[in-house]
C-alpha cells in the first residue's frame, strides 16, 4: 500500500513518514462525538487549555512553543473560538456599548473605524496583539524569542482576555451593574502577569515590562486607527 498523503510505501496501519492512517474511518455519529469530546477534553482540549493558561500561562505556552504542541488548542483557533464566544454574547446581550467610541469625530472616517472596533472587538483584539507583540519584542529583546513566537503567546493570552470580557459582560447584562471595566482591568493585570511569567517569573521587572507592553500596544493600536481614519478623510 502507498500513503495517499506522501506516497510512501506503508506496511502497517499508519504511514511511517507522515503518520496519516492508511484507511480513514467513515464519518458518522461516533466520529462527530469523538471530535466534540477532543475539543472539550479536560486533559487535552479547550477546557484543558483554559485551565493551564489560568494557572501556569508562562510554563504552558513555553512548553507549547518548545516541546509539545498537542495538548493545548492551537493558538489561532483558540483566539478565534474565544472571540466568537465573546461576539455571540455581546450581540445577544448588547453589552460593550459606549466603551469604545470616537467622540468629537462624528463626520470623520475615524467614527466608522471605532464603530467597527466596537462591533468586532474580537477581531480587533487579534489586530491589537500584533502591536503588543511589537512592544514585547522591544522590551524583551534580550530573550531568544522571535516575533511570531511572541504572537503565539499573545493569541493565548488575548483568548483568555476575551473570556474574561465575556464573563463580565454577562454579569453586567444580567445585573445591570457597570462592571465590564473591572473585567478590562483584570484582563490587563492577567496579561501583564502572564507575560512576566513567560519570560522569567523570578524577575519582578518583567511584570512591569509586560504591563507597559500591553498598555503601549493598546495605545499605538488606537493611534493607528485614528491615523488611518485621518488618511481616509484626506483622500476623500
Amino acid at each position: 500500500m502507498v500513503c495517499n498523503n506522501c506516497n510512501t510505501e506503508v506496511k502497517q496501519k499508519y504511514c511511517p513518514n507522515c503518520g496519516i492512517p492508511v484507511v480513514l474511518t467513515r464519518i458518522n455519529g461516533r466520529y462527530i462525538l469523538q471530535e466534540i469530546g477532543s475539543v472539550l477534553n479536560f486533559k487535552k482540549g479547550i477546557f484543558y487549555t483554559i485551565k493551564e493558561l489560568l494557572i501556569r500561562p508562562g510554563q504552558s505556552v513555553n512548553i507549547f512553543i518548545n516541546s509539545d504542541r498537542n495538548r493545548l488548542v492551537k493558538p489561532i483557533l483558540f483566539v478565534i473560538i474565544t472571540s466568537l464566544l465573546y461576539m455571540a454574547a455581546q450581540q445577544f446581550l448588547h453589552f460593550e456599548d459606549g466603551y469604545v467610541n470616537a467622540g468629537g469625530f462624528e463626520e470623520s472616517a475615524i467614527t466608522k473605524i471605532f464603530a467597527w472596533i466596537q462591533n468586532n472587538y474580537g477581531y480587533a483584539n487579534i489586530l491589537m496583539a500584533i502591536f503588543i507583540a511589537g512592544w514585547i519584542k522591544i522590551f524583551f529583546r534580550k530573550y531568544n524569542y522571535n516575533f511570531f513566537e511572541i504572537l503565539i503567546l499573545l493569541c493565548f493570552l488575548m483568548g483568555i482576555g476575551m473570556l474574561i470580557y465575556t464573563v463580565f459582560g454577562i454579569i453586567e447584562s444580567t445585573t445591570k451593574m457597570r462592571v465590564l471595566h473591572i473585567g478590562g482591568m483584570i484582563a490587563l493585570v492577567y496579561t501583564s502577569w502572564a507575560i512576566g511569567r513567560f519570560f522569567d517569573k523570578n524577575k519582578k521587572l518583567n511584570y512591569l515590562k509586560g504591563f507597559l507592553s500591553y498598555l503601549l500596544g493598546m495605545l499605538t493600536f488606537f493611534l493607528g486607527a485614528i491615523l488611518l481614519g485621518i488618511g481616509i478623510d484626506l483622500l476623500q
